[in-house]
């Protein structure tokens, strides 16, 4: 479905963007100049099925640090999205992702950044809409919540640790360094557990990049099960018992995979 993006007209300046963040405006400071100047084509947002994230994607024709303040009602108090370059600084190809949204809700949005001038810019109030969806029920409790990391084949840097990927938080991530179908993450679970579920919610780039599409599983360093597929909840045909499970790349885009959330169910 192509998502429908409504402009609506500016309301008084409230927000100032600093290094891609908003604030207050201080007294005196210096302009915030039109948005809408510097985007190559209009900001486009894919809400995700499930209907709590959106992805926000821009191109400008400058380079840019960017991020997009979001909210339900014109206050956009919901949230700031910065841009996923894990590379930081100013660049051109633009892409945040607003999590935690509620499904079949309008949010409206701001586009906001600083040039690699120093020159501040903030879009119109733009508004989109989360699609009705239900979502799934769990098989289980999350047994991978908090879980120790025993292993991880490498971390992007400390910001990106192997531990966000069990910290319950979709914002935090884990991410490798480069290393695409190799990536793998090990977790203790501190205990045996009855699995009868699993998900990895998957991390990925503005470029397409970093996205892990299957995975595999090993449990207590014996059977390895899967491929499964990434992004959705994989329900067992039968409950597999075990403590270390370690979860492997099996394809992805390449780049610096990881994983934003990895969730392992336990029976009721």
């Amino acid at each position: 479905m192509t998502p429908v993006v409504r402009r609506l007209l500016p309301a008084p300046l409230a927000v100032v963007v600093l290094a891609g963040c908003g604030g207050e405006p201080a007294s005196g400071g210096p302009a915030v100049l039109p948005a809408e100047q510097v985007f190559a084509e209009a900001p486009v947002v894919l809400p995700d099925p499930s209907g709590t994230s959106a992805t926000l994607q821009v191109t400008t024709g400058i380079d840019m640090a960017c991020a997009v303040v979001f909210g339900r009602d014109e206050s956009l108090g919901e949230g700031i999205a910065t841009d996923s370059d894990m590379g930081g600084g100013a660049h051109a190809e633009h892409r945040a992702v607003m999590r935690g949204l509620q499904p079949g809700t309008e949010y409206f949005y701001r586009v906001q950044g600083s040039g690699a001038d120093g020159r501040l810019y903030r879009s119109e109030l733009m508004s989109f809409r989360t699609p009705d969806a239900e979502v799934p029920e769990p098989p289980g409790e999350n047994a991978a919540l908090g879980a120790a990391v025993a292993d991880v084949s490498s971390e992007f840097s400390g910001a990106f640790a192997a531990g966000n990927a069990v910290d319950g938080d979709p914002a935090t991530e884990w991410s490798s360094d480069g290393d695409g179908d190799d990536a793998s993450i090990t977790l203790d679970l501190g205990r045996a557990v009855d699995v009868v579920g699993l998900a990895l919610r998957s991390r990925s780039m503005g470029d397409g990049t970093a996205v892990v599409e299957t995975f595999t599983v090993t449990v207590d360093g014996g059977p390895t099960y899967g491929p499964f597929g990434a992004g959705g909840t994989v329900v067992l045909d039968d409950a597999v018992t075990g403590r270390i499970l370690r979860i492997d790349a099996e394809t992805t885009t390449g780049g610096n995979t990881g994983a934003a959330e990895i969730e392992v169910y336990e029976a009721p």
